[in-house]
């Protein structure tokens, strides 16, 4: 039962109310039709014994009362999840940032890299893809296109030296991410690095992405030709992070982040609603109050 949820639980703060209302109508007695407010009790008890006040009819409130609380309890929606639960395509833009300063390119990185690369080309499934190449600064080589067969010569011819500027600023590329996927809903941008440069200020323009709704994703790379990378401080800023040789979480989180989430229009699809279910036994205590009384 550890997935037991409850979809709306604002409906269950009307379950104490109700608690409080049935503890009051059960020490008030039954009800008499108001006669209880005139009459002494002996001479109520007696009008009962005679048949001349319903003596079945107690406590007829607290039916009533039952049937609110089962209401509110099928309101507050109490599921499960759906082993079936459907998974929509993802549809906004995924940009690469392919870290290009010389840690990278001098060494065997390169290579895992590129691959990487053309995986995300072949696992995007028709979004829009754009590529970001960075060093010391970042640049837009590509904005996002719907074709990304045209990327794969771009990112064939990739080597050593075709940057213009040494160093590694994953800081300018998550900026030049931001500005570039400014206004895009359900956008990602997966991070191709060996962690170098990850500096405070990479951390902030991380935290100000993804407080655009952007995901985050990266992919490591290890062989750093200076040894001057660190690929496992990248899982700090990503949402999700793997080696780039086993690139399967990045890619599968590629393929989901078009999924149910949090939009309140889809997300009852990936739960077993239970509520009209517990509503529905509110008929029971319902029927009693319509019972021919003699």
């Amino acid at each position: 039962m550890s997935e037991f949820v409850i979809l709306r639980p604002w409906w269950l703060a009307v379950l104490p109310v109700l608690a409080v209302l049935a503890i009051w109508l059960w020490r008030r007695g039954p009800s008499a039709g108001g006669w209880e407010r005139v009459m002494p009790p002996a001479m109520l008890a007696a009008m009962r014994a005679l048949g001349h006040l319903q003596a079945g009819g107690g406590h007829r409130g607290l039916a009533a009362v039952a049937a609110a609380a089962l209401i509110a309890a099928g309101l507050a929606g109490p599921a499960l999840p759906r082993s079936d639960a459907p998974l929509l395509a993802g549809t906004g833009a995924v940009l690469i940032a392919l870290d290009m300063s010389p840690s990278v390119t001098d060494g065997p990185a390169l290579a895992d890299a590129k691959a990487a690369a053309a995986e995300i080309l072949s696992a995007v499934e028709g979004r829009p893809v754009g590529l970001i190449l960075y060093a010391g600064e970042a640049y837009d080589v590509a904005a996002p296109t719907a074709d990304p067969t045209t990327l794969e010569s771009q990112i064939a011819v990739l080597g050593p030296g075709i940057m213009p500027d040494k160093g590694s600023r994953p800081a300018s590329a998550l900026a030049l991410a931001r500005r570039m996927l400014d206004g895009s809903r359900d956008a990602a941008v997966v991070l191709i690095s060996d962690g170098g440069g990850l500096d405070a200020a990479a951390v902030a323009e991380a935290q100000r992405l993804t407080g655009d709704g952007v995901r985050l994703l990266a992919l490591t790379l290890d062989g750093s030709a200076s040894g001057g990378g660190d690929p496992a401080a990248l899982a700090d800023i990503a949402a999700t992070a793997a080696p780039a040789r086993a690139s399967g979480p990045v890619l599968a989180a590629l393929a989901g982040s078009g999924s149910l989430g949090d939009d309140p229009a889809l997300s009852a699809l990936r739960f077993r609603d239970f509520g009209p279910a517990v509503a529905g036994f509110a008929v029971l205590p319902l029927l009693a109050l319509f019972r021919r009384r003699r």
